[in-house]
């Protein structure tokens, strides 16, 4: 088999599972919430089983693997796209910042690095937690 060959991957019912319950998430869930999410639906789906289909997912371009403290994320945007994420409460969200293809060729060209992309996860805290420290500092 050619190395530029990936084998064809058959689809599952498993892995099609997987796939719905990351689609119907915008909250970039944890590997863990997806399989909780997915054992609600099929109590005969293992983590592995999970797991091992989040990882070839992401490998084949069909959801994006956020690499996050604590937890990696999941998401279904796939195309290059920035991160958020709360230091207080964990969530995640999209940045609403374009992706910057500027970074990759100027690491590129000083590092002699070939890139194929970067992430960025920024780390802060949302607006929710905000207004929550808010109303506890006025108590």
């Amino acid at each position: 088999m050619a190395a530029d060959k990936q084998p064809k991957q058959r689809n599952t019912k498993q892995r099609g599972l997987v796939l719905d319950v990351v689609r119907s998430h915008y909250d970039h869930p944890t590997a863990e919430q997806i399989y909780n999410d997915v054992h609600e639906q099929n109590e005969k789906v293992s983590h592995a089983t999970v797991y091992r289909n989040l990882n070839l997912l992401d490998d084949l371009g069909e959801i994006q693997q956020i690499f996050a403290p604590v937890a990696n994320r999941f998401d279904l945007r796939c195309d290059p796209h920035y991160h958020l994420m709360c230091v207080k409460c964990g969530s995640v969200v999209d940045a609403p910042l374009e992706y910057q293809q500027a970074y990759d060729e100027l690491v590129a060209s000083s590092s002699g690095f070939r890139l194929i992309g970067h992430q960025s996860l920024f780390e802060g805290i949302c607006p929710d937690c905000q207004k929550l420290e808010a109303q506890q500092s006025e108590s």
